[in-house]
């Protein structure tokens, strides 16, 4: 009986760690995996605000490739973030990134469901920490995008999206409500429709090394509604630009413009500066207005296949249309670390610290953030 315990207890062990070292393999191991296989990574949710309180919860990345054997086929990557916080807020969000054989075709996904509340600072590129107004938001979007792969490098595609926002104001008498040239404070829907144009020769699409990529949208919003809901033009282009300088490092360049163009422009959809992927460092809405200028740069290390760390810098601003000012662009700058938990197609957990202005009175803007994959 003794020698039966005896035997149990070393095959478990031994199970036990065969299974760390495997783990350890999958995650640590500074080699990568030539079989080009599915991935899937799991992130916890864990952070607390003033706003929202205690958010938890789970975010998940699957990557696979739709053609193995060949080498240039595009990883196709869906991710999924479910959380939810102590004092209401709750976030659902569906996104798939979908590349099929030989490229030739690239689809694109969103479906986001949102309540959160958040703060409200007025319109303009010189708003004011004094005036911010809490908000809670209700937020539904559905996007959809189709490329096609016409002529070398090239893809045309059509979208369509909807969106439909809802605002309840927690403290009466702060700028949203005596703001009377804020329109549709209630919320409201917006559909459209558009059409775009890509130039990419990225050498990948997760962890690029060196290309170029660069995008321009048109979309446009009909009268679908009726009454005095918005009409008028979303417009988007995107460049980036990648050198590989040595086996380690990378420098990588990228710049936006963002407009939203029409009569009868609601407040949500001005354009808003500060996220983790762009002007890291700032409240994502603290400044909105019509139209948004942003550019950045960031050199990355790459220490080995599993662990990374960059720098960054760069300046935006958002401005209504002709009060475009050099002297207006805020500076972003900071850095991060990477873990690459699938070395092989480029995917990374990043941890970025950003840095913003600093205005007079007021504490200097910065962000800290935990994200799947890079900021561009």
């Amino acid at each position: 009986m003794k020698k039966i315990s005896l035997c149990t207890i070393l095959v478990l062990a031994t199970i036990n760690s065969m299974a760390q070292k495997k783990l350890i393999e999958r995650y640590l191991s500074n080699k990568t995996d030539s079989s080009r296989r599915a991935s899937f990574m799991p992130v916890p949710v864990f952070r607390y605000t003033q706003e929202i309180g205690l958010e938890f919860g789970i975010g998940a990345l699957y990557s696979t490739y739709l053609d193995r054997k060949d080498l240039t086929n595009r990883s196709s990557n869906f991710s999924t973030v479910l959380s939810a916080s102590t004092k209401g807020q709750y976030n659902i969000s569906l996104k798939g990134d979908v590349w099929t054989k030989q490229n030739t075709h690239h689809y694109i996904s969103e479906v986001r469901f949102k309540r959160m509340p958040f703060d409200f600072y007025g319109v303009g590129n010189e708003t004011l920490e004094a005036n911010e107004d809490r908000l809670i938001q209700g937020y539904v979007k559905v996007g959809l995008e189709a490329e096609k792969l016409l002529l070398p490098h090239m893809y045309t595609g059509l979208s369509l999206g909807f969106e439909n926002y809802h605002f309840t104001d927690k403290e009466a008498g702060g700028i949203f409500t005596t703001d009377q040239t804020l329109i549709h404070k209630v919320g409201g829907s917006v559909f459209y429709a558009g059409i775009s144009q890509t130039y990419d020769t990225r050498n990948s699409n997760n962890y690029t090394t060196k290309g170029f990529y660069g995008k321009v949208t048109y979309q446009y919003a009909p009268d679908f509604w009726g009454g005095e809901n918005f009409t008028g033009s979303l417009i988007k282009a995107n460049v980036r630009n990648f050198w590989s300088i040595s086996p380690k490092f990378v420098i990588g360049v990228n710049a936006l413009f963002h407009s939203v163009q029409g009569k009868n422009t609601p407040f949500y959809l001005l354009q808003q500066m500060g996220n983790d992927e762009m002007m890291r460092g700032y409240y994502t809405g603290r400044y909105r207005e019509r139209n948004l200028l942003a550019g950045q740069a960031e050199l990355r290390y790459r220490y080995n296949n599993r662990f990374g760390a960059v720098i960054f810098g760069g300046a935006g601003q958002v401005f209504d249309n002709g009060d475009l000012s050099m002297k207006s662009f805020k500076p972003s700058y900071g850095a991060g670390g990477r873990y690459f938990f699938d070395p092989e197609k480029g995917l990374s957990v990043r941890v970025d610290y950003g840095i913003g202005e600093k205005r007079p009175n007021e504490k200097r803007q910065t962000g800290f953030y935990i994200s799947l994959a890079e900021a561009f």
